[in-house]
């Protein structure tokens, strides 16, 4: 694992940032605390990773202010700690799916119809870099990631043939892609149409999450704030446009990825959440009817009862400020939705086979803690992209709790437990008192300007590698209990004629497309830019001209700009 490491001390913006994680004011007169002491605490402590109990048991008189009517109500009750629907699971079964995509869009499209037989519910597009960056696979910085990390995506052409035989009323997707959202939204609308297909019954979720790519991920084309407001103008437009479509899932997964804890995971989370509602608020958007269609998208890691408190105390803190401070009356607007996906970090390479135990373990987790949607990574997935076997192992592991366990059949099991109550509260006041830093500090954007977030990640990443390092953190088979045994399991490998076939594509599309009218339709897509008018219109027509993924991105660049951080 490789990480950044800050300074021992740097300065930033007013903030002087401490390896062991403490931050204090240099603008104010009072010392700010760490987040997991008690306020005027002086010192602090390592606390790798989880919140701190009082001792190794609970009891009731470590509750002494929880008032059930209040912090748990019922299940589909404000503030929905028990879970968002009042029978959960006994009703209706969290969708199953798996995120899947590499090499063409032929591939990937076998490899959805094989799930889909397996009994998936829903399908998750993984997308290669090239698309998630805006650059068409024959762009020179597209050269050697052409279908790497998921399915490449130039056109309508590759949109078309990926959901091939495949209905798109009848089939939910979700989309992680962000800064590119808007250009795969489009081309999934036009795809729809050629099906015939009304987009108003297409259902599913962009991810369009673009603040936690300048925290976590590094997959922004544009600066902050126009950002902000493609991100805007997706929202507004599937609220006119697409009823059933989540036009924002905004993710916590690659933000605990990158190092976060489970605290910083639902408090950074939800800063970037509550800067996407303001934005949609200024823009005259009636908070009761998008915040209905706000997703979010968390991991699950490997601290059992912590990431079921998680869960919890997420719902309850995102119910509290949807009321309390956006005025949101409409239950489903109060209502924290989630897919969940088991965490990529903790699998190993040495002895995969131990990530199937991994993964079903944090599949548990996330069901009782109350999830909407899963996916469960493939035990091969720190060699590789998943092979067919490993897929179906990792789909079989959320049928077989579904079916096998009963854990479905009780609604938010862990309600009442000591231990879980005491942590929900510890997670739920910490992630809050988050919140009101970044608030304090000047909000999330300018938290992101600065830095502020992305050094509170890399130095919880340092605690963390430091832990696995020392041996305090084990990690089986990777420091304690080895072999030297090889992995024994296939790997996938993408045919490196794969990056060839897509340029070839993309230069047969341009000499067989009309030039004119892609050439016209980009041309509105420059206009709706520079005033104001929403993106999604004209990128529609864009895409359905033929225009290419690299092409509408660039025109956008030519308006907005790129984003650099500092010091690149």
């Amino acid at each position: 694992m490789t990480v950044t490491i800050g300074g021992a001390t740097e300065a930033m913006s007013g903030l002087t940032t401490r390896r062991d994680g403490a931050t204090k004011a240099t603008d104010r007169n009072t010392r700010a605390h760490c987040v997991q002491c008690p306020r005027g605490t002086t010192h602090t402590p390592i606390h790798y990773n989880r919140p701190t109990m009082a001792s190794n048991t609970t009891t009731p008189q470590q509750l002494p202010d929880l008032d059930p009517a209040d912090a748990l109500g019922g299940p589909g009750v404000f503030p929905f700690t028990r879970g968002i629907y009042p029978t959960m699971y006994r009703g209706r079964l969290w969708s199953m799916r798996q995120y899947a995509g590499f090499g063409t869009a032929d591939e990937s499209n076998r490899r959805y119809r094989y799930l889909l037989d397996q009994g998936v519910s829903g399908l998750s597009v993984a997308f290669d870099l090239p698309t998630q960056i805006g650059h068409d696979s024959d762009h020179p910085l597209a050269a050697g990631e052409v279908g790497r990390v998921g399915v490449a995506i130039d056109s309508i052409e590759d949109m078309a043939l990926l959901f091939d035989e495949i209905p798109l009323d009848r089939v939910s997707t979700s989309m992680t892609i962000n800064a590119t959202a808007i250009i795969l939204l489009a081309l999934y609308v036009a795809t729809a149409r050629r099906q015939g297909v009304e987009p108003r019954t297409i259902a599913g979720t962009v991810q369009n999450d673009i603040l936690k790519e300048y925290v976590a991920r590094g997959t922004y084309i544009f600066p902050p704030r126009p950002s902000l407001r493609i991100v805007t103008d997706v929202v507004a437009y599937c609220g006119a446009e697409l009823p059933g479509w989540h036009p924002i899932s905004i993710s916590g997964y690659h933000i605990r990825e990158a190092g976060a804890t489970a605290i910083q995971e639902v408090a950074f989370t939800f800063a970037h959440a509550i800067a996407y509602v303001e934005a949609a608020v200024e823009a005259g958007l009636d908070v009761n009817l998008f915040g209905r269609r706000l997703s979010f998208f968390f991991s699950a890691d490997n601290d059992f009862l912590e990431e079921v408190a998680k869960f919890r105390a997420a719902r309850r803190l995102w119910a509290r400020v949807m009321r309390d401070r956006f005025g949101a009356t409409e239950p489903r607007a109060q209502q924290l939705r989630f897919h969940t996906q088991t965490a990529g970090s903790t699998l190993t390479a040495q002895q995969p086979d131990t990530n199937i135990v991994r993964v079903a373990l944090q599949a548990m987790a996330a069901v009782l803690g109350g999830t909407q949607s899963l996916h469960c990574n493939g035990r091969d997935e720190a060699l590789g992209l998943p092979t067919e076997t490993s897929a179906q192992i990792a789909l079989r592991t959320q049928q077989v709790i579904a079916s096998e366990t009963g854990v479905i059949n009780t609604v938010d099991p862990f309600a009442g437990s000591y231990a879980v109550e005491s942590l929900t509260n510890t997670i739920e006041r910490e992630a809050a008192a988050w919140l009101e830093r970044i608030e304090a500090d000047g909000g999330t954007l300018k938290a992101i300007e600065r830095g502020v977030i992305q050094r509170e990640i890399q130095e919880s990443a340092y605690r963390h590698q430091q832990e696995i390092d020392s041996g305090e953190r084990v990690v089986v088979g990777m420091n304690r209990y080895t072999d030297e045994a090889p992995a024994g399991i296939d790997v996938l490998r993408i045919d490196p004629a794969v990056e060839q076939d897509q340029r070839d594509r993309v230069a047969q599309l341009r000499a067989s497309r009309d030039g004119v009218r892609s050439g016209l339709a980009l041309d509105a897509v420059t206009r709706a830019a520079q005033d104001g008018t929403n993106l999604m219109p004209p990128i529609i027509t864009a895409v359905e001209a033929r225009a290419t993924v690299g092409e509408i991105a660039d025109t956008l660049r030519a308006v907005f700009g790129e984003y650099r951080e500092d010091g690149f």
